[in-house]
C-alpha cells in the first residue's frame, strides 16, 4: 500500500471500506456476465431458503428499499425466474415463489459469487477466510442490534 498515508492502512473502517469498493466491483461484473444483479440474488436467495413471501417481507429481509423490490421482482417475473401471484390471504398482497429456472439462476448465482470470493479473498487461507467472516458477522450483529445503524 504505497503512497497511502499510514493513518489511514491501520484504520480498519478504512481497510473495509476499500476493501467493500473492491468486492462490490467484483461481484457486480460478474452478476452482469450472467444476466443478473445483486438484488436478483438476494431475493431469489431469501425466497429459496424461507420459501414464498410478500414483497414488503422480501424487502425486509434483503434490506432492499420497497421501490426497488417491486423492480427487481417485476424483473424476475419477467425472465420467469419468479412468480408473482395475488395473495389469497391479503387481497392488497402479492406473494412471490422462486421458479424451477430461478433455483437453476441462483445456483449459476452461487458460482459466480463462489469464483469472487476466491478472487477477493486470494491471500487468506481458508482457516482465516473463515475467521474474517466470523468476526465480520460479530461486527455486523452488533451493529444491527443498536437499532439497524449498520444498514
Amino acid at each position: 500500500m504505497d503512497e497511502i498515508p499510514e493513518r489511514l492502512v491501520v484504520k480498519p473502517s478504512w481497510l473495509i471500506t476499500q476493501l467493500s469498493v473492491h468486492a462490490r466491483r467484483l461481484v457486480s461484473d460478474g452478476f452482469t456476465a450472467a444476466g443478473a444483479r445483486g438484488y436478483h440474488y438476494r431475493i431469489l436467495a431469501a425466497l429459496e431458503e424461507f420459501g414464498p413471501a410478500s414483497q414488503a417481507q422480501l424487502g425486509r429481509r434483503c434490506r432492499i428499499d420497497r421501490s426497488d423490490v417491486v423492480a427487481a421482482v417485476g424483473e424476475l417475473v419477467e425472465r420467469g425466474h419468479v412468480d408473482r401471484t395475488p395473495d389469497p390471504d391479503h387481497g392488497r398482497r402479492n406473494k412471490v415463489t422462486i421458479t424451477e429456472d430461478g433455483v437453476r439462476q441462483l445456483g449459476r448465482m452461487d458460482e459466480v459469487l463462489d469464483r469472487v470470493q476466491d478472487d477477493l479473498l486470494t491471500p487468506l487461507s481458508a482457516e482465516d477466510r473463515q475467521t474474517l467472516t466470523r468476526l465480520l458477522g460479530r461486527v455486523l450483529a452488533r451493529h444491527e442490534t443498536k437499532g439497524g445503524e449498520g444498514r
